[in-house]
């Protein structure tokens, strides 16, 4: 299986960088953006960053692996081992590049499709499946990564990652937190209410917005008037609005805004502006409410393919690494599809668990009942 979009190899030149001042970034949106899809990398007078050729490297590697672990996960749904995948492809870069922003004393707080920051935090990608596969609540430690659960409820996790900050000012303890939310969560209450208290409250928290374009079948025109990151304006903080395909560019204004949060100035909004390649999780068909030739112009802009071309151009990856980091892939796909399949069931009554602290007459009432049922079938299942 290929691990990222084929690029034509392209002859090394010289590094090149074109200037903000003379190469437009983008007409429209303007954002910050270190890395063209061309490749070439761009200037900017705010947010710029050095890396060495290691650096990249380990970059490329973080979002091809992430990928690879991705189209595995969604091909164990099709294959009836999961009940459910979100996927992330297209939105590598700024996981990998806000994720590797962090330092190990931050507190991360995702939604249910932060592979990449995941990766990035230690979560070994197994751990991630078992609650998709319906075997656990999340199979990691959250204060060994500092890495919080995955969250359904919608934007509810801006508030936890608020109330954290918040203890982590009084504290005074020298972290940052980060909440990562979509741009349909944005339209929550909760979300609202978590930049009125990170405001007045001064919390050191960054807001990291990945604005994929749909929430669910609902464009981002139906979310807002106005971009999103300009929504910071009203609760008295800074918002940035960054190339959310750019790993760079999402790097740098992170680790911006996390230095920020831990000099005490307050929270900041990053919208990551970028785009959902496939459907929202495995249960929906994207088809049905946009066009392919709208995927076929953000795949152009493609994370991984920007990236690799940079690699190449500048000679800082040759094709032993690329069949190296080939093989590791393959590797990662088969250790996750020989995990999942191993996992255990979990016995059908332990739903009834812990509903109660001391117990509850219904819920055991509802036990038995389901124990009857349970009972019914016979060892085949019939």
């Amino acid at each position: 299986m290929t691990v990222e979009s084929t690029a034509a190899r392209k002859p090394r030149r010289s590094s090149k960088r074109v200037s903000a001042a003379k190469k437009p970034q983008s007409a429209e949106p303007q954002l910050v953006q270190l890395l063209s899809p061309e490749g070439e990398r761009v200037e900017h007078p705010d947010y710029d960053i050095q890396l060495s050729a290691e650096e990249l490297r380990g970059l490329y590697r973080d979002m091809v692996l992430t990928r690879r672990f991705d189209a595995e996960a969604t091909a164990l749904q099709r294959q009836g081992e999961l009940g459910l995948w979100a996927s992330l492809l297209g939105q590598e870069a700024a996981q990998i590049g806000s994720g590797r922003a962090l330092r190990d004393d931050d507190y991360v707080f995702p939604t249910y499709r932060e592979h990449g920051v995941a990766w990035c935090r230690g979560v070994d990608p197994t751990n991630l499946l078992g609650m998709f596969r319906g075997v656990n609540h999340g199979g990691w430690d959250p204060s060994v990564n500092n890495f919080h659960l995955y969250t359904i409820v919608i934007g509810s996790q801006t508030l936890h990652a608020t109330g954290y900050a918040m203890g982590v000012a009084k504290d005074g303890a020298d972290s940052a937190v980060i909440a990562y939310f979509g741009d349909g969560a944005s339209s929550q209450g909760d979300v609202a209410e978590a930049f009125t208290f990170s405001a007045v409250y001064n919390a050191p928290v960054v807001f990291f917005c990945q604005n994929n374009q749909w929430a669910i079948s609902e464009p981002t025109e139906r979310q807002t008037r106005v971009p999103l990151y300009q929504r910071a304006q009203g609760y008295g903080f800074p918002g940035v609005r960054v190339d959310g395909n750019d790993v760079l560019a999402c790097l740098a204004v992170t680790r911006w805004a996390l230095e920020r949060a831990r000099r005490g100035e307050g929270p900041t909004l990053v919208e990551a502006f970028t785009y959902r390649m496939g459907a929202h999780t495995t249960s929906d068909d994207p088809t049905k409410y946009r066009h392919d030739d709208e995927r076929a112009a953000w795949e152009a802009k493609d994370p991984i393919l920007r990236l690799r071309t940079h690699l190449e151009r500048e000679g800082h990856a040759d094709d032993a690494f690329f069949a190296a980091l080939e093989e590791e892939s393959d590797t990662l796909a088969k250790r996750v599809r020989e995990a999942v399949r191993a996992m255990p069931d979990p016995d059908p009554l332990a739903i009834f668990d812990n509903v109660y602290a001391d117990g509850h007459a219904l819920v055991d009432e509802e036990r038995a009942q389901f124990a009857a049922y349970q009972a019914s079938f016979d060892g085949e299942g019939n």
